[in-house]
């Protein structure tokens, strides 16, 4: 399976509060309420780095989850943010503005 790389959609708004992570989206002022594993994935999707690594790094080193239950829920957590259109996921990296990299 090639390396999925996730960025946070450019029209999207968060902020931390408390332990959660509020997301909004600017196109249709949706509000989601993120969890700390998934405020954890919000934060990291750089559009650079492949979530398999962000879910080793910052997931699984910080919470008691087997890596391969792990990135199976954070594949199905990116799916749904990106089906809302709050996410951008690619086979490729991608630039700050959701595109493809250079």
């Amino acid at each position: 399976m090639s390396p999925r790389y996730v960025a946070r959609h450019p029209m999207t708004a968060s902020r931390q509060l408390g332990g959660e992570m509020i997301v909004m989206s600017a196109g249709d002022s949706r509000l989601f309420t993120l969890n700390g594993v998934g405020a954890v994935i919000w934060t990291a999707a750089d559009g650079v780095t492949p979530l398999s690594e962000i879910v080793a790094a910052a997931v699984c080193a910080g919470y008691d989850v087997d890596a391969s239950v792990a990135l199976q829920d954070a594949e199905a957590f990116v799916a749904e943010l990106a089906e809302h259109g709050m996410m951008l996921v690619s086979d490729e990296p991608l630039a700050s503005d959701g595109g493809p990299r250079p």
